[in-house]
């Protein structure tokens, strides 16, 4: 049921649910299975911040200059804070090296092909992200639908977590599974 894999735990939350129902006498038998996992967290600096906002080429005043944020914004956001893209990105890659293990105990015994790849990424951005703060993600992952072709999307729900458990941002990957015959 669970398995600690260096600094994570995977659960088979269909596994509990099966034995925290066995003894009820109308037991669900279309129980959902969630793999989670919890990353390391990372200190985020104003030089990822900068470094970010050169590569990508997000030159707004927003993020360059400082004078500007002072004057234009109002007082509780008077200091350098990080791009919504740029903590989705750092989010990915906090659960980057461990996302395949997560996907792998989640199909274990399903009927699904070989990946194939992004399809989707819905976000939500729920407070700012200014250096010094430290990050962290909460990963779930689920089946999601599946077609009548015999394509099957998963669900990557990462939930991202400031050093004080407040959560900074919300977004959900999808990705294309192929047909259990094609891959």
């Amino acid at each position: 049921m669970i398995q600690q894999t260096g600094l994570f735990l995977f659960f088979d939350f269909n596994e509990a649910k099966k034995m925290a129902s066995a003894t009820q006498e109308n037991k669900n038998t279309s129980e959902e299975k969630v793999v989670r996992l919890v990353s390391h967290a990372r200190t985020i600096s104003e030089t990822d911040i900068v470094n970010f906002v050169n590569l990508v080429g997000l030159h707004e005043p927003l993020f360059i200059d400082m004078s500007y944020i002072s004057k234009h914004m109002e007082a509780s956001h008077q200091k350098r804070f990080a791009p919504a893209p740029m903590i989705i990105s750092v989010g990915m890659g906090l659960v980057a090296t461990y996302v395949s293990k997560a996907i792998g105990e989640l199909i274990k015994g399903e009927n699904i092909g070989a990946g194939g790849g992004l399809v989707g990424l819905e976000a939500k951005v729920k407070a700012a992200v200014h250096p010094g703060d430290t990050i962290r993600v909460e990963l779930e992952a689920r089946i999601g639908d599946r077609t009548s072709r015999g394509y099957t999307i998963i669900e990557l729900l990462h939930v991202v977590k400031n050093q004080h458990d407040v959560i900074v941002s919300e977004f959900t990957e999808k990705a294309i599974f192929m047909p259990p015959e094609a891959g």
